[in-house]
Formats: C-alpha cells, sequence, structure tokens
C-alpha cells in the first residue's frame, strides 16, 4: 500500500524530526481514464510514451521546474532543492509548519505563498524520490475563471501579494529580500 510505504520510508529517514517539507513529484495526465502506475519505472516509461507529463508543463513550468524532474528521475534517496520564484510544488509537512496564509483563499498564490514561508523559516526543500502524484483533468474552477476574466480580482491579488511580501519583510527581516527581489523582476 502507497501510504504505508511512504510512511515508513518517511520514519525510516528521521525526515519529520527535521524541519523539512517533503516534496511529491507532481505529474499530469490529459486522459480522463487512465491506469495508475504501480511503480516509478512504469510511470517513467508513462512519461517517455507521453502519456503523462510533468505537471503544468504546457502553462506554468515554473511551478514545478525546481523539483528537477531529471535528477528524480534516477534519484534513490530524497534531495535538497533551492526555492525559486513561483515554486508551488505538493508538500508533506509536519502539523506544527506554519499554516497556509488565509488572505490567499480561490485562485491564485496560497501554494507559493506557502512554500516561501516553509523557505524563510529554513525548512529543508526535500524531493522524495519513491513519491509520486497525478494530477487528472477537471472542469476550471469557478475562482480560476474570475481570475482570468476579471481585472479587479488580480488586482486584488496583486495588492495582497505585497501585502504578504512587507509581512514577510517585517518577521524574518533581510533574509526576506530576496522574495521581493524575485517578485520584482517578474
Amino acid at each position: 500500500h502507497p501510504s504505508y510505504h511512504h510512511r515508513t520510508s518517511i520514519q525510516q529517514l528521521e525526515l519529520l524530526q527535521r524541519k523539512a517539507a517533503l516534496i511529491v513529484p507532481a505529474f499530469e495526465t490529459l486522459h480522463y481514464r487512465l491506469t495508475f502506475p504501480k511503480s516509478k519505472a512504469e510511470l517513467l516509461s508513462m512519461l517517455d510514451m507521453g502519456s503523462l507529463y510533468t505537471f503544468r508543463y504546457h502553462v506554468w513550468p515554473k511551478g514545478h521546474a525546481p523539483t528537477d524532474y531529471a535528477k528524480w528521475r534516477t534519484a534513490t534517496v530524497p534531495y535538497r532543492v533551492a526555492w525559486q520564484p513561483d515554486f508551488e510544488p505538493y508538500v508533506v509537512v509536519r502539523r506544527d509548519c506554519p499554516k497556509y496564509d488565509q488572505r490567499f483563499v480561490g485562485f491564485g498564490w496560497n501554494k507559493v505563498s506557502h512554500i516561501m514561508e516553509l523557505d524563510a523559516q529554513e525548512y529543508e526543500l526535500l524531493v522524495l524520490p519513491n513519491a509520486f502524484m497525478i494530477h487528472m483533468p477537471h472542469a476550471p474552477s469557478f475562482d480560476i475563471s474570475k481570475f482570468r476574466l476579471s481585472a479587479g480580482y488580480r488586482g486584488c491579488l496583486q495588492t495582497l501579494r505585497e501585502e504578504f511580501h512587507q509581512d514577510l519583510s517585517r518577521r524574518y527581516g533581510a533574509a526576506a529580500l530576496k522574495y521581493l527581489t524575485a517578485d520584482r523582476s517578474l
């Protein structure tokens, strides 16, 4: 059973005693029906055949590029990756980690801001070598439609991002500057 397997490997590595965010590499399919791969080897062959892609490869590669899928293909132990702008991986963290910022409801910036805060608190970002998840196609959410259609919605999100950056600067001082400069250059 996969969840049992991940639990034991996480316990063996004592990853949860460390201040770590465990990254589960994300993939996606454009097919509504998919036989879920039973192993990493099976997933890699599906990737090579083109029935799977790395998550959001077509629309938003920045969101998951730092996971370093090329390294993941051959990884047998967890490896550390560095934070980069717009990184929004799916993570497993201890319950006592920083909570999601509740300003970011709906579409946009909830995972990005969370990872930023974990990084600011010096969490290690560790990619799990044998874990993976697959995003299945579904109808667009109501909120992404609002984001795409409404300049007001996008404007509000921008204001909240700026507020969030100011809060990070207040809480983490000079260490938070990298987030601000990264965002300015976008």
